[in-house]
């Protein structure tokens, strides 16, 4: 939590990402997709969407800080202990200069079957004619993404044999892809900034305050992926995926003491193809889930995902076929 002395500046609304937020966002990431690059995305087979766009966690970093900021306000503590759950369904993009509104809804209490607390936040993230992002973001004492509970059991691996193997690869015969990073204070600051966040919030050498958003570690899943990709030759202008939502556990103790210079084992695993079927704009297009993991270097899980992602050109398809009625 930023000190209390400390002025915290919000951008002037409408909130816009410009496409300098949107470098520095891929950046801080290490986020290659050509659907983020100013040039490469006129590369794309079939880009409807005219230009580059936002990158998914960019905008899960900007509801993430707006949350934890909304939660200060109505006199909640930060968490240390338990997990927060963020569950992102992804309606529309963002281009560079388009105006967007978040929102988030004031925190609901309520309790799982144990009595222990959970608190949630409803998020939408607006656009004019319907919904970017909608989504909820919810403390839990237990991890409700299940690949968070599972860990390193669904490896099959040491945490010694994770620390040993070599980056940008396939571990073993497990049939997960291992990339291996390092957190850096001055990627988390570019993130929350690209993101219209305030750094502040989070980083303040001279009070000597390190807090890394979950957004931060979460973000370089996408990285992974790109990577597992790269390494067996998928063409990303001819095929090109696009996120349709995420489900994410952060550990909070764990994420509370990350620190600059932390080892990250980031595992992805082979994709799992879902069956389409009926979705809130008619037939569902064809999705791919991957189940990722977020791991320290002694192997315990800072954080578990689902991340589903489509065939761009099925969901063109699906879009020319059936007229979308925006939500409101």
């Amino acid at each position: 939590m930023a000190s209390a002395a400390l002025e915290i500046t919000a951008p002037p609304e409408p909130y816009r990402f410009e496409q300098i937020h949107i470098d520095v966002a891929r950046n801080a990431s290490d986020d290659f997709n050509p659907f983020h690059d100013s040039r490469k995305w006129r590369l794309i087979r079939g880009n409807p969407f005219a230009g580059p766009i936002a990158l998914g966690f960019q905008m899960e970093c900007l509801m993430e800080y707006r949350v934890t900021r909304l939660r200060a306000e109505e006199g909640y503590p930060t968490p240390t202990s338990g997990f927060r759950n963020y569950q992102f369904t992804f309606a529309d993009v963002l281009r560079p200069g388009e105006a967007f509104s978040p929102e988030v809804k004031p925190t609901r209490e309520s309790q799982d079957e144990a009595g222990r607390p959970i608190r949630t936040n409803r998020v939408l993230l607006r656009k004019s004619g319907g919904l970017a992002l909608m989504g909820t973001i919810r403390d839990s004492a237990a991890p409700q993404c299940s690949v968070a509970r599972s860990g390193l059991d669904l490896v099959g691996a040491s945490p010694g044999q994770l620390n040993h193997a070599p980056d940008r690869r396939p571990l073993a015969d497990s049939g997960w892809f291992l990339k291996r990073k390092y957190l850096m204070n001055g990627n988390a600051k570019n993130l929350i900034s690209a993101s219209l966040g305030d750094q502040a919030w989070y980083f303040d050498e001279i009070e000597h305050r390190i807090n890394f958003p979950d957004m931060v570690p979460a973000s370089l899943i996408s990285c992974a992926l790109l990577e597992r990709a790269d390494s067996i030759g998928f063409n990303f202008y001819a095929d090109p995926m696009v996120y349709t939502a995420h489900h994410i556990s952060v550990d909070q103790a764990l994420a509370r003491v990350l620190r600059s210079n932390d080892r990250l084992h980031i595992l992805v695993d082979e994709p799992e193809v879902l069956t389409p079927g009926g979705g809130l704009h008619g037939r569902a297009p064809e999705q791919h889930r991957h189940r990722c993991l977020g791991l320290l270097r002694d192997g315990r899980v800072l954080f578990g995902a689902e991340v589903l992602l489509a065939p761009l050109q099925a969901i063109v398809g699906r879009d020319q076929a059936t007229p979308r009625s925006r939500p409101a």
